[in-house]
Order: structure tokens, then sequence, then C-alpha cells
């Protein structure tokens, strides 16, 4: 054996050694790593393993009552079978998948009305969940580079075929509907998968399930309900679905309420004026998650209560009689007359309590001609404005005295006014002299003509024939806003201050093209007025030039176990009074007692004369055409009431407007004598009532 392989043998134990002392010293290394892991650092670690975050959730609650004033439900919940998911944190879509699977063993969700809002998405999600793998193999080759991961997944689905996804048999189209569902729920944020016409069977076929079913719940909800079926449903308004949830406009402000996005919240009328009451204390829910999202406890850390219940100005009873009587008298004025009648397709009544602008009945009637129907429009009185006719010469003589143009006692002579280029302007027929009292009685349009022209700074009377007016153009216009500035007073072209989510305020004319626009103005045939601003310009006639706010909301009641009764007083809607007109006392009672009269001896004494109580009040007529692309259809009149009663100590006030009449017959009158007659019969019972009791 050679020197040279002695030596290699004697190196390779001592490379050998090397080596093994280099693994140990590792493995040494490695064994004094894990001996700080688990002895120093041991319990820090696993506390990092076993820690759970802690998680609110709200739960909604049933939305407050509302009643009318004698404590008879309006609106109330109907208690309902539900099946609820509340997701965990980090579920995925194909855990939803399973779920729905299994979650259609025990529910029906195959109703057409669900099946038919699956979209052509809703199919490809599906299809991708169950091929996945071979559906993201066709994107093999493209390029995706500057797709964000949203346009990747939508691209990834515009490759599944329409044949793909078109034969799918009805189970899967309950899944789908069923996914759907799930789809839609935040975490920890309870979601309504079904809550219409769950059976007793499905609801306890969950709830005997629920450890196959992760998240799901069955519980109650609620829906709303209205005793009296359509009756004032139009100004009740109405709620959102939780499919819906909170308005897109409006989000962040709700969830800065602590909403969530699928509450149902009140979206018109008096359910959104008075949310905040009807919404109720959500119930709090204190979820603890692992990190991987799975829920380990839950404890109630708020207890929910259901919104607080309304009690509102209207007397259901009265109503009811209100909304029969304009039905009754519109539906007989369009069958008597159905030809000059063919435009009439409105008629509106607004009844409150002068004093304190409690509103005790609103009604309307809309005819559709399409449907030949009759249809509760009742917020239309408040949201619809029409010229109204002389029933505001009450207004415009007290303009004329508090700007100077007439006198308490002044008599003009009432025979047509020709000013040069103008139409004539006149009275329905020649009244000869007539004073203040007597112009509101016979309903003179020609004293309301010279406050006007005197307003405008022209005091020649009686009027010089086809003479030009002194006055200039500024001088008229001037003379408009000051009669506009007046009517605010009273509510007319201004908000009464209504408690409701919207009200027109009509149209204020900025300018009056010629003179004659501002003559029409006095004899309310030039601005619009709603129903309901007419009601509070009469109240406030009647209630001494004290203009309140009109208002639908009497309490406010905490709510109770009992659904049955009423809670504690929570607020009480107290009288508003929004301002005095700039009006002497003296100069207010000329015009109550020229109201009277118009009951009494004028214009409207034929339907009101030989009632059981004295009241007071104007008739107006308005002229008004109907056109179509602009070509004259009809030539129409507007007709409407103002009235009060009893006279020397006013508890109830009244308007109406029955716009686009070709033959009246009276239905103004004829609604406001049945609506005065109808309030003292339901008082004079309710009175008997409450002696007995």
């Amino acid at each position: 054996m050679s020197i040279d392989n002695k030596k290699k043998r004697a190196q390779l134990p001592f490379r050998i050694n090397i080596l093994f002392f280099a693994i140990f010293l590792m493995f040494s290394v490695l064994i004094l790593q894990l001996g700080v892991v688990q002895i120093l650092n041991g319990e820090a670690h696993q506390e990092e393993i076993e820690r759970t975050n802690i998680d609110t959730t709200s739960v909604p609650v049933p939305r407050g009552k509302i009643l009318d004033t004698n404590g008879n439900v309006i609106v109330d919940n109907k208690a309902m079978y539900s099946i609820t998911y509340t997701p965990p944190k980090g579920v995925q879509a194909k855990d939803r998948l399973k779920l729905a699977k299994n979650l259609a063993e025990y529910i029906d969700m195959s109703q057409e009305d669900r099946l038919k809002r699956i979209t052509d998405r809703d199919k490809r999600e599906y299809y991708y969940l169950l091929n996945q793998d071979d559906v993201d193999e066709r994107l093999d080759g493209l390029d995706t580079s500057e797709m964000d991961n949203a346009d990747v997944y939508n691209h990834t689905l515009d490759l599944i075929t329409e044949e793909e996804i078109s034969d799918f048999s009805d189970d899967d189209m309950e899944i789908i509907a069923i996914k759907k569902e799930l789809d839609k729920a935040y975490s920890l944020t309870p979601q309504v998968i079904k809550n219409e016409d769950v059976t007793a069977e499905e609801y306890a076929t969950v709830a005997e399930n629920l450890d196959r079913l992760p998240g799901i719940n069955a519980t109650t909800d609620w829906d709303r309900v209205y005793p009296y079926e359509d009756t004032l449903t139009s100004l009740l308004g109405s709620i959102t679905s939780q499919e819906q949830g909170i308005p897109a406009e409006d989000v962040q402000a709700y969830l800065s309420k602590g909403y969530s996005r699928n509450d149902r919240v009140g979206k018109s009328g008096l359910e959104e004026q008075y949310e905040d009451f009807l919404r109720g204390r959500k119930e709090q829910i204190q979820y603890e998650t692992r990190k991987d999202g799975t829920i380990v406890g839950t404890d109630t850390v708020v207890e929910g209560q259901r919104g607080k219940d309304l009690v509102l100005t209207i007397d259901m009873e009265f109503q009811e009689k209100v909304d029969e009587i304009v039905l009754d008298e519109f539906k007989d004025a369009k069958e008597k007359y159905p030809g000059p009648n063919q435009y009439l397709t409105n008629a509106f009544a607004v009844v409150m309590n002068p004093k304190t602008g409690e509103l005790l009945a609103m009604s309307g009637v809309n005819y559709d001609k399409k449907e030949k129907e009759y249809n509760d429009a009742a917020f239309m009185a408040l949201a619809s404005a029409y010229e109204p006719g002389s029933s505001v010469k009450g207004a415009s003589v007290l303009a004329g005295y508090e700007s100077g143009a007439i006198s308490p006692g002044q008599s003009f002579f009432d025979n047509p006014i020709r000013i040069a280029s103008t139409p004539v302007k006149k009275s329905v027929r020649n009244l000869g002299y007539v004073n203040d009292y007597q112009a509101l009685e016979k309903s003179s349009n020609v004293y309301m003509f010279y406050i006007a022209l005197r307003m405008m700074g022209e005091n020649r009377h009686p009027y010089p024939d086809n003479s030009s007016l002194n006055a200039s153009w500024n001088e008229y216009n001037n003379a408009l806003n000051d009669l506009q500035n007046y009517f605010n007073q009273f509510g007319l072209g201004a908000s009464t201050g209504i408690d409701f989510p919207y009200e027109s305020t009509g149209v204020r004319s900025n300018s009056a093209p010629n003179p004659g626009n501002v003559l029409d103005f006095t004899i309310g045939q030039y601005d619009t007025y709603t129903t309901l601003q007419l009601a509070q310009y009469v109240s406030t006639i009647a209630n001494d030039g004290y203009r309140v706010q009109p208002h639908f909301l009497k309490q406010v009641h905490d709510p109770v176990a009992s659904f049955d009764e009423l809670g504690p007083v929570y607020y009480t809607k107290n009288t508003q009074v929004m301002n005095k007109i700039d009006m002497s006392q003296s100069e207010i009672e000329r015009v109550q007692e020229g109201f009277r009269r118009v009951y009494s001896t004028g214009t409207a004494s034929s339907y009101f004369n030989n009632a059981d109580y004295t009241a007071a009040g104007k008739t107006g007529t308005a002229e008004t055409s109907i056109y179509e692309d602009g070509k004259l259809l009809a030539d129409t009149n507007s007709l409407s009431l103002v009235g009060y009663a009893p006279y020397d100590d006013p508890e109830v006030a009244f308007a109406i407007i029955v716009p686009h009449t070709g033959e009246g017959n009276g239905i103004n009158n004829k609604i406001g004598r049945r609506i005065l007659d109808a309030y003292f019969e339901v008082k004079e019972e309710q009175d008997e009532e409450e002696a007995v009791d």
C-alpha cells in the first residue's frame, strides 16, 4: 500500500468526526431554541393561539305601533316565523353553498317570485363554485396582469357559457335562491332568509337541525299590518324591505345612528317622519370569535326594546266618515255629469282644530281613468296646489286694511272695471255699492280689484272706462309682492310647518306680466295653494289671527310588555303658534262677521243656513283651463270652500278643493256641510259614550 493511500485513510475519520460534531452543534442549538420557545415563551404563544376577538352586533326589534286619538290601533305588527342567517367572520362562498344545500332540505324556496329574482350572474356564480378548477383553466394563456381580483373574477364568470347555466334542475334553482339570500348577510349581522309563508313544519325542522346549519336560526319576525286597511295609508307611509335596507342616499347618516345596512326603515309618510321614535332600541349581542372566525360564545349586553308607540290627532271614526263623504260626492258628480266632468280626477278635504293645530282628518280621492278606479290620495291634500278662487278673499280684505288701501266699512261700486288693453274685470253679477261685509257675503270680485288698484297707487273710483293705469311696472309688482307677503302670514304660499316629510308650498309668481294679474291675485286666480294651506289660513282667521302649526302627532308613549296597553307618556306635542298676523282684532272680527254672513245669507247659505250650529267661511271658484301639447281642451272650474264652527267658539275648521270640474253641482258645499254634520254627530256620540263609562 502506498504512503499516499495511508494518509487518505487517516484523514477520513477525522473529517467524519468534524461533520458529526457540526451536526451535534446544530441539534444542540435547535434543542436550546425549542426549550426557549416552550419554557420561556410557551405561555405567551399559547395565549396567541387561543386568543379570541370580541365583536358586538345589533338585532332589530319590532317597530312601535301607531294609534288614533282614541287609542284605536292604526298600524300594528304581525308576528311571523322567520329563518335567519348570522354569518361568522371570514365565511367563504363555498361555505355558503354547502349551507344552502343543507338548508334546502328543510325549507321551500321554490316560490315563483323568488325564482324570478335569480339573475344570470347568480347562476354563473353557482356553476363556478361547482366547477371552479375547470373554469379557472379557461384563463390559461390570458394576460390578467393588469386586472384586479374583481375584474379577473368577472372575466372568469363571462367564460361560462349560456348552455352551461341553462339546464339547472328545480333543486339547483332552489339552492341558488337560498344562497342568494345568504350572500346578502354581513358578518355577525342577522339576515332574514325566509319570513313569508314559513310553515310550522319548516320552523320546527330547522330548529331541530341547527347543528347542521351553522349561523342559521329559527326565530320570529314581524310585518306591518293595517287594521283599517287602506284608510289613511298614503299618509301613514311605508317602510323598506330588508332587501332594500337603508336608503343608499342616506347610508352614512343611518350607519352613524347604529343602523345596519339591511335594516327596515320608514321611507315615506309618518313612518319616515317619526323613524327615530318608531325604530326602537336594538338588542345588542356580543360575539366571541376565534382568529378563524368561529363563534365560541355569545352574550346579550343590551336588551332590545320595540319602538315607541305614536298616538295621532286623527280620529279614525271621523276620518272614515270624511273619506266616505268625499268619495260619495265625487262619484256622484262624475256619474251624473260624465261629459262635463271628464277632467275631474281629484277631490280633497282637510279638517283641523283651529286653536291647537291638531289634524282631525285629511282625505283625498283620485280617479284612475285607465283602471277606472277610485284611490286614496290623502297625501295630495298637502302635496298638490291649485288656484283656490274667492275663498282667499278674507286675506285680501285684511291685506287691504293693513296696507291702508281700504278702511273698515269702506264701500265701492261693484260694476265692471275696464282697463285699457286688458280684459274686463267684473264680478259674477253687478252688485252695486258693497262694503267689506257685503263684499265677502256676496263674493264681490270688483271690491277686491279696488284693493289691488289702491295698493298699486291707483285711487280713481269708480274707475273710468278704458283708461290706462297710472301705476308703473315696479308699482304693480311691488303691490303683488306686498299681497303675497300678507298672504304668507296666513300660511298661503308658505310652509305650514306640518310634521310630514314633504309638503308643497304652491306656486308663488315672481312678477306680474300685467296689472290684471295683480287684480286676479286678490280673487285667488294667480298663485296656487294646497288644501292644507287653505285649512291653516281659515284656522288663522277663526283663531283671532294666531297661525298654529298643523300636526298629526299627539303623543309618544314608551312601549310596555303588553301589546294591548299604552306605556307612560314619553313626549307630548304641544300647540305651536307660528305667528300672529299683523292686523288688529277689530279688523279680524270684521272678516269673521263677513264669513258668518257667507254661510247665513250669502253664497253658501242655501247649504248651511238650516244647520244646528252656526258656521262661517268662504266659497271659491277659480276659472282653470286644461291644455294638452299647447292646445286648449276644456275650460273648467276649480271649486273650493273654507269654513269653521261654531262661529262664536271655533273648534273645527276645514278646507276643500275640487279641481277641474265641468259641472260642480255644488260639490264643494255639499262636502263641507256633510263634514261639519259628521263632526258634531261623532262628537255627540263620543260624549255620550264617555258619560256612560
